[in-house]
C-alpha cells in the first residue's frame, strides 16, 4: 500500500473537544459516511481519554493510501496515545476496529468512496485542517447533529427490525404450537387406532364364553404389561358334538407375541384333535408329537376339561399346568390334581384322566401360575385363591374370574400374564 498526493495532517491535541474537531474535521474534509464518522471520532476519543486526563497530549496523523494494484483507497488515521510501557494495559471496546504498532500508536484505516465524476471523494481544499473558531463552530455543530441523527436513524432501524424479529417469532411460535396441537391430535388417534387394534386381537385371540344349557361360563385376562397387550396365556372352549363342552387352558414360556404365537399353535392343535374324537387323555401327549417337529423350543403347559351339562360329569387332562380349584356348594374346596407333562417336556402327556361330578352350585376355577404365584409361596398363592374363591362365588358369573383377580394381585412381587376361567353349575 502506497501514499498518494495528499498531504498529512499532523497536529498535536490536549483536550478532547480539541482532538474530537480536529478527528471530525478530517472525516467530513474526505466525505466518510456520516456513521463511519460519529464511530471515529468516539473511538479517538476513547483511546486518548486516559492520555488527556493525565495531562499528556496525544498527535494525530492522517495520510490516503493507495493500493499497489487497484482503485481502492483507504484513509489513515494514526493516534500516538500509548508509551510503549503502557501497551499491556486493558483497552476499551473501540466503536471503530484499530490496529496497534510496536510503539503503542494506534491506525483506523477507513475506506474511501470512488469519486464518481472525479472529486466525490477527494478532500475538501483545507485538507482537513480545522478552521478558525468563528467559521467552524456553526458547522461543528451541524456535523454533531447529523451524527446525532444518523445514530437515531440507526436506533430506528434497529427497533423496527426488532419488532420485525419478534412479530416473527411470535408467528413461529404460534405456527410451532399449532403443529404441537395437530401432533397431538395425530398422536391420540394413532393411540386409539392402536387400542382398537388390539382389541380386536385380543377378541380374536380369546373367543367370547360360548352359551351352554346347564352351565355359566365366564374369564378375565390381564397380560403383564401394557407395552404387551398380547402373551402366553390363551385358553379355548367348545361344544363337541355329543353335546359335552371343551375346556383348553394354555401357558407358554415366555411373553409377548412370540409366545402368543405358541399358545395359538397349542390351542388350535388340541381344538383339531378334540374334534377328530381324540381320548382326552391323549390330547396333550399328541399335541407335543404334532408341534415338536415345528417348533422345538415350544414349552407350554396345558390344562384340558370337558363338562357334561346334563350330568355334571367333569374329567381333566394335565400337561404340568396348576391343578383346577374346585368349589362345591356343598363341602370343602379342593384342589383337583391330575399328574402329566406339558409340550416341550420330556415324555409330554398327562398320566391319567381325572374324573369327578360338578353339583349345582358348585364352582370350578382354571387359571395360569401368574395368578397365584404374585407372592414367593405357591402354596400361599393357592390357600389365597381358596379364600378369594369363596369370597366371590355367589356372585353374577361374568363378575366373578375380575374379582378374584382383583384379589389375588393386591401384592405382585413379580408381573406375569394373569389367566382366570369360572366354570358354575347354576342352581335349579
Amino acid at each position: 500500500m502506497t501514499t498518494d498526493n495528499h498531504t498529512p495532517h499532523r497536529s498535536s491535541h490536549h483536550t478532547l473537544p480539541s482532538l474530537r474537531r480536529a478527528v471530525r474535521g478530517i472525516a467530513r474534509s474526505h466525505r466518510l459516511p456520516v456513521e463511519t464518522r460519529a464511530r471515529l471520532v468516539l473511538s479517538a476519543a476513547d483511546l486518548a481519554r486516559t492520555e488527556l486526563a493525565a495531562g499528556r497530549p496525544v498527535r494525530l496523523e492522517t495520510s490516503v493510501e493507495q493500493e499497489p494494484e487497484g482503485m481502492a483507497r483507504h484513509l489513515a488515521v494514526t493516534l500516538d496515545t500509548l508509551r510503549a510501557a503502557d501497551t499491556d494495559r486493558e483497552l476499551p471496546n473501540l466503536p471503530l476496529p484499530v490496529e496497534f504498532t510496536e510503539n503503542g500508536a494506534a491506525t483506523w484505516r477507513v475506506p474511501l468512496l470512488e469519486p464518481s465524476d472525479g472529486a466525490g471523494a477527494r478532500p475538501s481544499p483545507n485538507g482537513g485542517v480545522p478552521r478558525p473558531a468563528d467559521e467552524s463552530a456553526s458547522s461543528e455543530l451541524r456535523a454533531v447533529e447529523q451524527e446525532l441523527r444518523a445514530a437515531l436513524a440507526r436506533i430506528d432501524v434497529l427497533t423496527a427490525e426488532h419488532r420485525r424479529l419478534k412479530h416473527e417469532l411470535a408467528e413461529t411460535n404460534r405456527g410451532t404450537l399449532a403443529l404441537y396441537v395437530q401432533l397431538e391430535e395425530r398422536d391420540e388417534q394413532l393411540r386409539k387406532a392402536h387400542g382398537q387394534t388390539l382389541r380386536e386381537l385380543e377378541d380374536a385371540l380369546r373367543p367370547a364364553p360360548i352359551e351352554v344349557e346347564g352351565l355359566e361360563m365366564a374369564v378375565h385376562y390381564a397380560p403383564a404389561g401394557t407395552d404387551a397387550p398380547t402373551g402366553g396365556d390363551l385358553y379355548d372352549w367348545l361344544q363337541l358334538p355329543d353335546g359335552t363342552v371343551h375346556i383348553t387352558v394354555v401357558d407358554a414360556l415366555g411373553h409377548g407375541v412370540t409366545s402368543t404365537r405358541g399358545a395359538l399353535n397349542v390351542t388350535h392343535a388340541v381344538r383339531t384333535l378334540a374334534l377328530e374324537g381324540h381320548p382326552l387323555e391323549s390330547i396333550v401327549a399328541r399335541t407335543a408329537e404334532i408341534l415338536m417337529p415345528f417348533d422345538s423350543e415350544l414349552m407350554s403347559t396345558v390344562l384340558l376339561a370337558r363338562v357334561n351339562p346334563e350330568t355334571g360329569d367333569l374329567y381333566l387332562a394335565n400337561g404340568s399346568h396348576p391343578p383346577a380349584l374346585l368349589l362345591p356348594a356343598e363341602g370343602e374346596p379342593r384342589y383337583l390334581e391330575a399328574r402329566g407333562r406339558g409340550i416341550g417336556y420330556p415324555l409330554a402327556g398327562s398320566e391319567r384322566l381325572l374324573h369327578t361330578t360338578m353339583a349345582p352350585g358348585d364352582l370350578l376355577v382354571l387359571y395360569t401360575d401368574g395368578l397365584t404365584e404374585s407372592r414367593r409361596d405357591p402354596r400361599e398363592g393357592e390357600e389365597r385363591l381358596i379364600e378369594a374363591a369363596r369370597r366371590h362365588a355367589d356372585k353374577p358369573i361374568a363378575d366373578i374370574p375380575g374379582a378374584i383377580a382383583e384379589d389375588m394381585h393386591t401384592i405382585i412381587l413379580h408381573p406375569d400374564d394373569t389367566l382366570a376361567l369360572a366354570v358354575r353349575v347354576p342352581r335349579p
